[in-house]
């Protein structure tokens, strides 16, 4: 077995405690075969043999709107372990470029995929890939301005997120983050006056996305992963996994074999038609954390 440093041994050893000591639940396989299963039965051999991580942010990495210490350490250790890690978020551009220059990933997938992001090291530029050029944006930006008006004057309670002044494709409806949360009708029926307008509407754990066009997290990792890495994802899939936790993140669900869902997923499984894979023991950040670990114990002992 190959020695790593100490720091490191000793996240990957705390990581196992935690699983250890999970409840039951998550240590048996659930009775309904459409459920994750836990992530104690991912084969080591499957974990050790990832060589890309894909994560959504809010509730997956982060656990009630803030990052932890120990989320970002584990975030480092996979990309310290040789990982390509790559958060996929419907979180806004100014976010995005923050990410890129400041942590520990090989780039970041935003607004739900209307773009990536990565910091070029040898020319020491932040770089993006855009789907849609400049004076489409524009364009756009003003039938987004009447949606959100109609949205606001029609669902009382919801609010314009507060991330929406750094945003370049889409229009983000909080119905939790910074306001008392909303009920479900309300949510669908901020989704369902988006797509009445042409818009895709996604719903994540604090937002409703609206953008017109078709992109998704799901084919801009495609684009991303052949453009920068020459990876094809539909080819290696069995060797990638992703993390997320909301139903925005269903197109990953339904096409990575080994996804895997924070337990906070299953707050969302009614609006799911596709779950993830497997499951952690714990919601939000400390479940991102025992995934983490699980992985970076597999490449240890491979």
């Amino acid at each position: 077995m190959r020695r790593r440093a100490g720091p490191r041994r000793e996240f990957t050893q705390r990581g196992k405690r935690r699983i250890a000591q999970a409840p039951a639940l998550c240590k048996t396989r659930p009775m309904n075969p459409t459920l994750p299963r836990p992530l104690a039965e991912l084969p080591p051999r499957v974990a050790a043999a990832f060589h890309t991580f894909l994560t959504d942010i809010d509730d997956t990495l982060t656990t009630a709107g803030r990052l932890t210490a120990a989320a970002y350490a584990a975030l480092e250790a996979l990309h310290g372990a040789g990982l390509r890690v790559i958060p996929v978020t419907g979180r806004p551009a100014g976010w995005c470029d923050h990410i890129a220059r400041m942590w520990p990933v090989d780039g970041v997938i935003g607004e739900n995929g209307a773009f990536y992001m990565w910091h070029d090291a040898a020319a020491g530029r932040l770089r993006t890939r855009h789907l849609l050029d400049a004076a489409q944006r524009h364009a756009d930006a003003q039938r987004l301005a009447a949606v959100r008006e109609r949205v606001l004057r029609e669902v009382p309670g919801c609010a314009l997120a507060s991330d929406q002044f750094c945003r370049l494709y889409d229009l983000a409806i909080d119905f939790c983050e910074d306001v008392a949360p909303l009920p479900d009708r309300d949510v669908d029926r901020i989704a369902a006056l988006m797509r009445e307008a042409g818009m895709t509407a996604k719903v994540s754990s604090i937002h409703v996305n609206g953008w017109f066009g078709s992109w998704d997290k799901l084919g801009t990792a495609r684009l991303m992963l052949a453009e920068r890495h020459g990876v094809d994802l539909d080819a290696q899939r069995e060797r990638i996994v992703f993390a997320g936790d909301s139903p925005n993140d269903e197109p990953m669900f339904a096409f990575f074999p080994h996804a895997v869902g924070v337990a906070n997923v299953l707050d969302a499984h009614e609006r799911l038609t596709a779950l993830p894979a497997w499951i952690t023991p714990s919601r939000a950040g400390a479940g991102f954390v025992e995934l983490a670990a699980a992985l970076l114990a597999a490449r240890d002992a491979s």
